[in-house]
This record gives structure tokens, sequence and C-alpha cells, in this order.
């Protein structure tokens, strides 16, 4: 088969890979329709990976059609469209069956397409183990980007509003106004936020942020500006979606008095430097984590089909999977207004 491979810092290939097997009886084998590019598989492309290995296929966001099962395979079924989540569990375990992956008590968690562990989605074909539970049918009434959506980027961003305690006539700052930032900003408002600040470095990027309602401002004005707007109370719950040192320590700064700060954004530093002083006399709650997405479904699907989010709109870009080392390019690059980058295979 055909995907994309990472074989070091800015070379994802277009190459022939080996076609998925069923290696458990719990496995089932996806014909990949469409493919989402993360903002996180930018840390791979650029040498930053989560691996010291070369040569795996990448990618984690994926939805397609089932064409194999294991014999201990009972909900999925052949011919089945299917959307993955990009978090992985045994669907065993307590947590895992309560939805909670990142807690799988077997040490099965895991992620498409950060090393040769476990391949990803950016190819023609994909195994997913314990598809029972790590794949679940496309909803009715929802589109495949929608669904596309919902493997990851949506159910992330809603996480991160959920760690942050957004709720009713609370004030929001969103820092970071990628897909996941932008996707927060729409969240926030569906969990009743007065209002939302979207923060980020590109101006075509806070207009869109501008244009779902949020008060959209520039990082080095920011501060200031909320203080005038909140009369120094500053913010409620703080959404950081860029995964910098400088945009985590902002999003402290941001918060006010009993504020929350849930950072999504993936951040592979070792030693950041936590403001404790300021965290302490703010009596500050700081979250920080990845999403179990299966999780989520349940609240994120009758949102989305109901039209009260709208992740596809999101999507900037659509390439065939063949054309993906462009796609990596353009992204990486922030050209022609990249956002969201779906691979079609």
């Amino acid at each position: 088969m055909k995907a994309l491979c990472y074989e070091g810092p800015r070379a994802i290939r277009y190459s022939d890979f080996p076609e998925p097997a069923i290696r458990d009886e719990r496995d089932i084998i996806v014909r990949v329709e469409q493919a989402g590019i993360c903002g996180s598989d930018l840390h791979i492309y650029n040498g930053q990976g989560f691996s010291p290995d070369t040569g795996f296929c990448v990618g984690h966001e994926a939805v397609g059609e089932v064409v194999a099962v294991g014999r201990g395979v009972y909900r999925r079924k052949v011919g089945e469209k299917v959307m993955i989540s990009a978090a992985v569990g045994c669907g065993e375990c307590v947590p895992c069956l309560g939805g909670h992956v990142t807690r799988c008590e077997t040490g099965r968690v895991g992620c498409y397409g950060l090393s040769h562990q476990l391949e990803g989605c950016q190819a023609e074909f994909v195994r997913v183990p314990a598809g029972d539970f790590n794949a679940t049918t496309l909803p009715d009434g929802l589109s495949l980007d929608q669904a596309l959506m919902l493997t990851d980027n949506l159910a992330t961003a809603y996480y991160g509003c959920r760690n942050a305690e957004i709720s009713s006539a609370k004030t929001v700052a969103v820092v970071g106004l990628g897909p996941i930032g932008l996707m927060a900003v729409e969240a926030a408002f569906v969990l009743g936020a007065s209002r939302v600040f979207a923060i980020d470095l590109v101006p075509e990027r806070r207009a869109i942020a501008a244009s779902l309602g949020a008060h959209a401002l520039d990082p080095a004005t920011a501060p200031a500006e909320i203080e005038e707007a909140t009369h120094g109370r500053m913010i409620d719950s703080v959404v950081e979606a860029a995964g910098a040192d400088a945009t985590v320590a902002l999003s402290i700064s941001l918060a006010g008095a009993g504020g929350t700060v849930s950072v999504v954004g993936v951040n592979q530093t070792r030693d950041f430097h936590f403001n404790m002083a300021a965290a302490f006399m703010k009596n500050l709650t700081f979250r920080i984590g990845t999403c179990s997405v299966q999780c989520h479904w349940p609240e994120l699907v009758p949102l989305v089909r109901e039209g009260r989010l709208h992740p596809e709109r999101m999507i900037s870009h659509r390439l065939p999977l063949a054309e993906g080392e462009q796609a990596y390019r353009i992204f990486a690059g922030r050209q022609d207004g990249a956002l969201k980058m779906v691979l079609t295979v």
C-alpha cells in the first residue's frame, strides 16, 4: 500500500509500506477514506518526534470503511463506515469502558503514528487494535468531514474547555488559534461563556475567531487589553492550544483570582519555569494532558448534529494522499491560509 512515512527532519515521504494485517483477534482493518494532519504531527515533521524511530507511518486522525475483522470482534462489521479515535486503549478495563483511555489499567494506552509501535493513519489502510472500542460507527447525520474532526481535534478542544471549567457567565481566553483553538472558541460559547478573548500571532486566524464572536487580540497587547476589559479581574478560564513555553506562560498570566488554566497544546519542554508564586497567590488551578477521545463522543455528536458546533469549517485544504509531502510543507509554512489539512485516500 501507499503511506506517508517519517524519514527524518522535514522528510515525510509518500512511499510503499507494508499493508497491515490482523495480529490480534480483536483487531480490525480499516480502508482509510480521509485522514487529517494534526498540529502535533508537525513536531514529528520538524524532527522533534515522540520516539527515535524513523520509517514509520504517521498520522492519528482517520475515517474509513472496515475491510477485515478479527474473530474476537463483535460490534464492527465489514463494510461499515467508522471513525477512529486517536486515543487508543485496551477497551477491557474499567477506566477504558468508562471512556477514560488515558487511565487504562493494562498499559495499552497509545496513539497512532508516533513510532513503529502503532503505525499511523495517513495511509491506504490502518490496523485498529480493540476495534470494537477504538472505532465507532459513523454517526447518522454527520458528514465524513465532521466525523474526521471528532477523531481528535474537536474532542481535544472540548476536553480543554471542560478542564478549564467553562460554565455560564465565565470569561474565557483561548491562546493559540489553530484548528483546536478555534474549535475551543466555538465550544466555549456553547458551554456558556459570557466573553471569549482569542489570542494568536496570525491576523487571519484572529479574524476567524472574531467571526465566531470572540474578541481577537495580538499576544503583545492581550494582557493589557484584557486587564482593561475586565476591570482588573482578568480571566476565569484559559485554554492554551499552542504548546509553546511562551503561550503557556501567557496563559498563566491571564488567569485571574481562582482562575483555571487548561493546556492541551503539545509541549515537550522538560525544564519549563512554572511561576509557583503567581499560582499560589491567585489560587490557580492548572491542568495539562491529552484527551480520551471516546469519553466526549456522547456529548459532541449531538452538538455537531444539531449545528451548534461546526468543526468542518476549520478545513482549509484538501489534498490527495499522494500529495501529502506538499501538504506538510504548506501546513508547516502556514502558507495559503493553512489551517486544517485533510488528505483524501
